[in-house]
């Protein structure tokens, strides 16, 4: 069955029993992993149980369709419903789901993981039409997904945050889910334990402390730099942060948020309001430290240029998955295209 969007949530926290078998697919791999164990923990609390977890290898299942069911079929020999795990599944995985989901048999639950599934795979259209499975994708963190994500973690650990912080983390953790989760807790590990902590609020201060030096405001700072014209500061952080290992198309997707809401903004003000009532608009809004850099950089822009400059980084980041070329070179070409732009 294909879940709408609205029934993702429920069933990662309480699979229907209908369900023998669900496929966990899509773009943000750290969210993949992060429902396909929320959902096997329903069953199995302990998933390095070798009696209680099989893990079967999608490429041996091309080979042995038959395997799937079979495992499913067998009965622990402690007791206890069993999970039966596919991990990095394609179309080498399709035969031996569909053979088992015609005839199941057994009591055990199939959780089977894969990457960005196109809507002609015949492994996606399998669980989107049994009814007896679910097609779960997950596709990359929005800045709702995000926003409750963060509120989500906070809780969990006794904490709550103001809407300054907040702004601040939607606007720098990126769209990985795993990712995202690490920095997160990384957060409410400096915040300290609950029962020794001066206060349970998390502020801009906190979370500037503690992720100061991270990836995420690297990343920053390159599109600070790239929208404010800022050759040199651009050409001091760009390549140091490729040196240090960070991810290209984390730098243009970074790049590509802040001018879709530049694009807003200056939408907002070709309607006749002023730049502070256009960035008042703005969801998640400016964050105080941000504000007078955002409206200085909402001077050098139209809406048009800033159309054109989305289109830089959405071409950008195309080019980087499909021609072979080193990424980080596409990347700052784009930056370099961008920030010139800026600059006159």
């Amino acid at each position: 069955m294909k879940l709408s969007y609205r029934d993702i949530d429920a069933q990662v926290k309480n699979l229907s029993p209908q369900y023998q078998a669900v496929l966990i697919y899509g773009p943000d791999e750290g969210l993949v992993r992060e429902r396909a164990t929320k959902i096997a923990k329903q069953v199995v609390e302990d998933l390095q149980d070798p009696f209680l977890v099989a893990n079967l290898d999608p490429d041996t299942l091309k080979k042995e369709p038959g395997q799937l069911a079979d495992e499913v079929a067998a009965i622990s020999m402690m007791g206890g419903r069993r999970v039966i795990r596919v991990e990095g599944a394609a179309e080498n995985a399709t035969k031996a789901a569909k053979n088992f989901l015609t005839n199941p048999v057994g009591d055990g639950l199939v959780v089977i993981t894969a990457g960005n599934l196109r809507p002609t795979s015949g492994l996606r259209k399998l669980f989107e039409k049994a009814k007896n499975a679910a097609a779960l994708p997950c596709y990359e963190d929005n800045q709702a997904s995000l926003d409750a994500l963060i509120h989500e973690v906070m809780r969990e650990n006794g904490l709550t945050i103001d809407q300054d912080a907040a702004a601040f983390l939607q606007m720098n953790l990126g769209n990985d889910r795993l990712v995202s989760r690490s920095e997160l807790n990384k957060l409410s590990i400096y915040m300290g334990p609950q029962e020794t902590r001066e206060s349970d609020m998390v502020t801009l201060d906190d979370v500037s402390a503690c992720v100061g030096d991270s990836g995420a405001l690297s990343i920053d700072t390159i599109t600070n730099a790239t929208i404010s014209g800022d050759l040199k500061r651009l050409d001091d952080t760009l390549f140091k942060a490729f040196n240090r290992g960070e991810n290209a198309i984390a730098v243009l997707r970074s790049l590509s948020r802040k001018i879709g809401r530049m694009h807003l903004a200056r939408g907002y003000m070709d309607q006749g309001f002023s730049a502070d009532q256009a960035m008042g608009k703005l969801i998640p809004k400016v964050f105080a430290m941000e504000a007078r850099r955002f409206k200085s950089d909402l001077g050098k822009w139209t809406t048009g240029r800033l159309s054109s400059a989305m289109a830089i980084t959405s071409g950008a980041e195309q080019d980087c998955k499909t021609t072979g070329m080193p990424v980080e070179a596409i990347c700052a070409r784009a930056c370099l295209r961008i920030a010139n732009a800026a600059k006159q």
